[in-house]
């Protein structure tokens, strides 16, 4: 007999509505998380909720009310979230429920998996939609999902899904995006993956080895698995290989930032400076840490890197739109979870 399984996706999350009392809201969730910023309690408390979120929140609100207007009023990673959860339950096999879940916001964590509880299946896969492994992403959805279920009286079989970034029908997705474009038009390609401060990814380096020294933008670093900017480069190299991109003829770098201190560089506005600067007129960006359009993608890269790509010189950004609710995207998620 098939067991009864329940499958969480979950993704990062978003405000419920572009106002600015919902986004504080998220903000507060999503900051305060000791994953996110990593300082004693204290002084994260006082640095997100007296500075960081009062000054932050007017700013995004205003963000949030651009992409909301791009998807008829809906955030982009809900809508999506939510189709791709109807389009899977159509496509797996019977014994399988599938639910979605927020790590900040709504459908909150807490009440989809208190409704998966009541369920009493006999096994859990939660499905964390991060392509790499970064503490403060699948990490922390990890480190909650395990934070409800150990206080339930009846625990099942639960299987956390790992990072997905070299699975190669991901690669061909996202690649087989990029080919929609005439890549020969462009000047340059960009690869343009969420950053992190460079101490979260020295805190996973168990080698010893710094972020600043790590060899990683030269080779894959086997003995690193875990190491955020050691997967990003590898996915460029395996996107590269089937693009079919010539050395050259691309960059990678990080963009999102926040704060003063350092985060793992080349950052994003930094390059598109200069790519504008030494003549390139066209550029193309990737961003495969994002199975789905959103803030990041939208209005940061496809508005504010824009206008700074036109600042310098440049003429058309394009933004190669993410893997959202395409079939081929479904297949990949119903394959890695079947496998379960």
């Amino acid at each position: 007999m098939s067991k009864k399984t329940g499958i969480l996706l979950v993704n990062l999350g978003t405000p419920d509505s572009p106002s600015v009392k919902d986004v504080r809201k998220y903000l507060n969730e999503f900051l305060n998380d000791d994953r996110v910023i990593d300082l004693a309690w204290l002084k994260r408390k006082l640095l997100v909720n007296l500075i960081i979120v009062p000054l932050r929140a007017p700013k995004s609100a205003k963000e949030y009310v651009k992409l909301f207007k791009m998807f008829d009023g809906e955030s982009p990673l809900l809508k999506y979230g939510l189709i791709l959860k109807e389009k899977l339950q159509a496509k797996i096999a019977e014994n399988y429920t599938v639910e979605l879940a927020m790590r900040y916001g709504n459908p909150s964590m807490d009440s989809v998996l208190e409704k998966m509880r009541k369920e009493n299946y006999d096994k859990i896969i939660v499905f964390p939609m991060y392509p790499h492994y970064a503490a403060s992403s699948m990490g922390t959805v990890i480190e909650k999902t395990n934070k409800i279920i150990n206080k339930w009286w009846n625990i099942p079989e639960v299987v956390t899904m790992g990072q997905f970034y070299n699975n190669p029908e991901f690669i061909k997705a996202f690649a087989n995006r990029a080919k929609k474009h005439v890549i020969a038009d462009y000047d340059h390609v960009l690869f343009s993956y969420h950053g992190l401060p460079e101490r979260h990814i020295n805190k996973s380096h168990l080698m010893g080895e710094s972020c600043v020294n790590c060899n990683c933008p030269k080779e894959y670093l086997p003995e690193e698995p875990l190491c955020y900017k050691n997967t990003c480069y590898e996915t460029t190299r395996l996107l590269v290989k089937e693009i079919g991109l010539d050395e050259g003829k691309y960059s990678l770098s990080f963009q999102s930032r926040l704060g003063k201190d350092p985060w793992i560089q080349p950052y994003t506005d930094d390059v598109i400076t200069a790519l504008g600067k030494n003549g390139s007129k066209k550029i193309l960006v990737l961003s495969p840490a994002f199975v789905s359009d959103c803030l990041e993608t939208c209005v940061e890269i496809s508005e504010e890197y824009l206008e700074v790509f036109e600042q310098n010189g440049g003429e058309k950004l394009q933004l190669v739109e993410s893997l959202n609710d395409g079939e081929d995207w479904v297949d990949i998620v119903h394959d890695l979870v079947s496998k379960q």
